[in-house]
């Protein structure tokens, strides 16, 4: 008798579920030199730094604490939530962070960066690079 219920709870189940072609196809993770999003805003070149380990945990601009392991990109005037992408200019490494604080405020910086975004673009040894920057998605405006 509970073969019979447990084989007609799965044969009911079973009729849920969805077929390998139905299914949505999960998106490959982009590289760090992958392509990344369609420019959408003008390009700023400068220099960039990356946080230092003790600004873990503090509050960033925007209010969300702050984690190394995130994308972060900490810029002057640029919307919170915009995604931009980050092509260090000595190696040609590309990978994409998004606005969540404000700064550098030390001169001839354009950006600060997450040290996860810094070892993507293999910067961590030299602590700043010469970059370009491109907003490839803007924030929404809050309403």
């Amino acid at each position: 008798m509970a073969g019979c219920v447990v084989f007609g709870l799965s044969a009911m189940t079973m009729g849920c579920a969805q077929s390998a072609e139905e299914a949505a196809p999960v998106a490959p993770a982009l590289a760090p030199t992958a392509e990344v999003g369609r420019p959408i805003g003008e390009p700023q070149v400068g220099t960039a730094s990356y946080y230092a380990r003790h600004f873990t945990g503090r509050r960033t601009a925007s209010g969300a604490r702050f984690d190394p392991g995130s994308d972060t990109v900490a810029h002057r005037t640029l919307p919170f939530g915009t995604v931009v992408r980050v092509t260090n200019l000595r190696n040609g490494l590309t990978t994409t962070g998004t606005v969540q604080d404000r700064g550098p405020w030390t001169r001839g910086r354009i950006v600060d960066l997450s040290p996860r975004i810094a070892q993507h673009l293999d910067m961590m040894r030299s602590g700043v690079a010469p970059v370009e920057i491109v907003p490839v998605e803007l924030a929404e405006a809050p309403e």
